[in-house]
């Protein structure tokens, strides 16, 4: 594989890392405290960073870019794909995720290829909890209620169908 190149953008929850093709499409997105400098690191595009900060305060998950996952197994691949599709304020759990991708009882292996997602938030791994709980996440678990909160509230400003009815006296 050709090297990437690196770009860091600054936010409130951290310095996240974008690596890229040669092409340009973004192939790994590094969460806060889940990577080491290089020294080779440049800032990140301003669209990446806008849309990272935005992302953050609960706006448009829609990556501003072309974005490739490198390289997996089948498997984890219709796993991400599946993920991918998760609208953001809603969760599914690892065995909701592993039927839908034609896996039924793959939840454990579903598990597996959250851990290895090379791409958190844009393949948004924080929308998959376990059936008990929140399950894990790289990032940390509070930083997955952060994220999973902003989704939820965002969601509901939108959709004025969710929100309640105003009740008069």
């Amino acid at each position: 594989m050709p090297p990437l190149r690196y770009e860091v953008a600054e936010t409130g929850r951290g310095r996240f890392r974008f690596g890229s093709e040669a092409g340009g499409a973004l192939v790994s997105l590094d969460l806060p405290g889940r990577w080491r400098p290089r020294g080779d690191e440049t800032p990140a595009r301003p669209a990446w960073a806008r849309w990272l900060r935005s992302y953050l305060a609960g706006g448009s998950p829609s990556f501003p870019g072309r974005w490739r996952l490198p390289g997996d197994s089948g498997f984890f691949r219709r796993v991400y794909r599946c993920v991918a599709a998760v609208p953001g304020g809603r969760t599914l759990s690892y065995a909701g995720v592993a039927r839908r991708c034609g896996s039924p009882g793959a939840a454990r292996a579903v598990g597996n290829a959250m851990a290895r997602n090379p791409l958190p938030l844009i393949v948004p791994c924080h929308r998959v909890v376990a059936e008990s709980g929140l399950g894990g996440y790289g990032g940390g678990l509070d930083f997955k209620r952060a994220l999973l909160a902003a989704e939820k509230a965002h969601a509901y400003a939108r959709s004025p169908a969710k929100r309640p009815a105003v009740k008069s006296k």
